[in-house]
């Protein structure tokens, strides 16, 4: 064999193929079955594909695959993926649910009297791994046809710390509960009021300290079906603070949550940590994973294709090379570009007066019990203005009054006549038609605009989703679907309420820049309404900060510079956030650590190093045209 065959087929060696069918996708009763007609294998005679316009789904054999690609690109609803991996990961595959479906490779090892953090995209194994660890699923090693019995398992993590973990599971020594993924689905499941359903899972002394730490006791005589979201989430934690058990899990634990919420359900987590037990959570909010967590397993891979899940690593260190994309350990790269999060020259009080073009009036609204007052503000172009308070202050009423879809009691003959586009905090999909076609009805011009396609389209991955039907979407691709329609609309001032919500890490980080980049490309203003910090740092020129009792009595401040609103706004939380001195992210720093205190003393509670200060010198002898991280 020539040796430069002998290379190549040496590479070959080191790659195993998986083929992935999407059975939401795959329609053989709709198409012609292009994926076999035009497979070169199916041609030589050998069954590598198998389908016939009766079946539910296409058959892909791995072994007989070749990886030319030619079904993928002939697919007409793009359900298949060919893709290549490092045979190493083949002997580390935990579970595989059917035949061209999901495989997670690796897990993490939790360890007693520590929180273990999980980061990752959706769709990629978290809930997967949690549930293996719960013991509520039974890792089959990829063996999905013939499962493998536990002593098969016990042999494959023989030697690792995971062993002697399912080894107590199995002899029951561990008990797990878990916190539930999407809590929307809870008044299905249970019924009964709250106060009822604590007192019958109630297994530990600390119901009354849960309660007081998740604000629940105000929602005690409701039912259950009768809770808002943030409600069921702060209900869905206690349940499961309030038990007991050898293992806690909290999968994202932070949805539907406004800041103070989300810290206060940290407490709560924190609280169950103990010399003899196991804490697990999934969380997409960095700042929120950062203050949880003790340490931090990452996992990257194709959504919905597979997941690995890489070795331990310190808080810090994991965020880090989760936002780098790039795991040190493995000398992998899994995402092709890095995130940072530099912010923006902040404008004097002085410029902002000199710029402001508009300018919205003092205004005021009753609602039943619950009344909001707003001072007036100017705004610029190429502005964004994050609003930021507790749920139930009137962020989303003052949204609305600007939207024109709610009078104002006072001021509403001087609200200005500015074309306004409008992205609600609910999203409830009317449309029966598919994606492409709801964009072609609502923003015809823009989806097909090279710069809008290049500006939003892509980063938010919307044309992926052009062939499914709006009512089968998932929260996070209706979020993505939203975020698009209400910036392709042509308007001088764009509204978003809550546009992290459903959207996983990556997504988030995703969102922002598009919408940071289309407000200063097009010259608009945004107001945007948004609970998760790192987005919030990332977006917001100015703020507005409303304070006072939420569902009572609120007031909106005028917008205030970034560093200003953010310290009056943490000052009300009573928390100090740093910056990491790699990729400026906002860190929160632990109740009464010595940075903690040393803030607080100097009313620095949004700490905001300078560039000069806080950039990390570049490296010597660096190749020419390297960008400083």
């Amino acid at each position: 064999m020539a040796p430069g065959s002998r290379k190549k087929h040496e590479e070959t060696d080191k790659l195993t193929r998986i083929a992935i069918v999407n059975s939401e996708k795959c329609k053989p009763k709709r198409c012609k079955q292009e994926c076999k007609k035009y497979c070169p294998v199916v041609r030589m005679g050998k069954l590598c594909i198998e389908v016939t316009p009766t079946d539910k789904l296409a058959a892909i054999s791995e072994e007989l695959c070749i990886g030319c690609g030619i079904c993928v690109k002939k697919c007409p609803f793009e359900a298949i993926m060919i893709i290549n991996l490092p045979s190493n990961l083949e002997k580390e595959t935990v579970h595989r649910y059917n035949k061209n479906s999901f495989k997670l490779h690796r897990l993490p090892i939790p360890r007693r009297g520590e929180v273990l953090g999980l980061v990752g995209t959706n769709g990629i194994g978290k809930s997967t791994a949690l549930k293996v660890l719960a013991g509520k699923l039974k890792p089959n090693l990829g063996h999905f046809d013939s499962v493998p019995d536990w002593a098969d398992v016990l042999t494959h993590f023989r030697g690792s710390e995971l062993q002697n973990y399912f080894t107590k599971i199995l002899e029951d020594d561990l008990k797990a509960v878990v916190k539930l993924q999407y809590v929307d689905q809870i008044p299905r499941a249970v019924r009964g009021s709250v106060r009822e359903l604590l007192a019958r899972k109630h297994e530990r002394q600390n119901l009354k300290m849960i309660c007081d730490v998740l604000d629940l006791n105000s929602v005690q005589d409701r039912n259950v079906e009768d809770l808002s979201g943030g409600e069921l989430q702060r209900f869905a934690i206690a349940m499961v603070c309030i038990q007991n058990a050898d293992i806690y899990m909290y999968d994202e634990p932070s949805s539907y949550l406004d800041v103070k919420q989300r810290l206060n359900s940290s407490r709560a987590i924190r609280s169950m940590v103990a010399a003899d037990r196991y804490v697990v959570v999934v969380e997409h909010d960095l700042a929120v994973l950062d203050y949880l967590s003790d340490f931090i397993c990452v996992l990257y891979g194709v959504p919905g294709a597979y997941g690995v899940v890489t070795a331990p690593f310190s808080i810090r260190e994991g965020i880090n090379v989760f936002l780098d994309g790039f795991v040190p350990t493995e000398n992998l790269r899994f995402r092709e570009e890095s995130l940072t999060f530099k912010v923006s020259d902040q404008m004097s009080e002085e410029e902002i007066k000199r710029l402001s073009r508009s300018h919205y009036p003092k205004m005021s609204k009753t609602r039943g019990e619950f009344h909001l007052d707003v001072a007036g503000g100017n705004f610029t172009d190429s502005e964004i203005m994050v609003l930021l308070g507790e749920n139930g202050t009137g962020k989303t009423t003052f949204i609305r009054m600007l939207a024109g879809q709610m009078e104002p009691d006072e001021g509403k003959t001087h609200l200005p006549n500015l074309l306004i586009s409008y992205k609600p905090q609910k999203i409830s999909p009317k449309s029966t038609s598919t994606v492409r076609q709801l964009l072609h009805d609502k923003i015809r011009d823009m989806y097909v605009h090279p710069q809008f396609v290049t500006d939003v389209m892509k980063p938010m991955k919307i044309e992926e989703l052009f062939d499914q039907e709006v009512q089968h979407l998932s929260g996070g691709e209706l979020q993505r679907v939203a975020i698009t329609l209400c910036l392709g609309k042509p308007a001088e001032v764009y509204l978003i309420d809550e546009p992290s919500a459903y959207l996983d890490s990556e997504q988030r980080l995703a969102a922002a820049r598009v919408i940071k980049r289309f407000i200063m490309h097009a010259k608009k203003t945004a107001f945007v309404v948004e609970h998760d910090f790192i987005m919030t740092t990332y977006l917001a020129d100015r703020v507005i900060v409303f304070e006072g009792e939420p569902s009572i009595k609120t007031i909106a401040n005028a917008p205030q510079t970034q560093v200003s609103g953010m310290n009056k706004f943490l000052a009300m939380l009573g928390i100090t956030f740093r910056r990491d001195p790699t990729n400026f992210r906002p860190r929160i720093n632990k109740e009464d650590s010595q940075k903690d205190s040393e803030q607080k003393s100097s009313g620095q509670y949004f700490f905001l190093e300078s560039e000069n200060k806080s950039a990390p010198k570049k490296n010597v002898g660096a190749p020419a045209g390297a960008s400083e991280k």
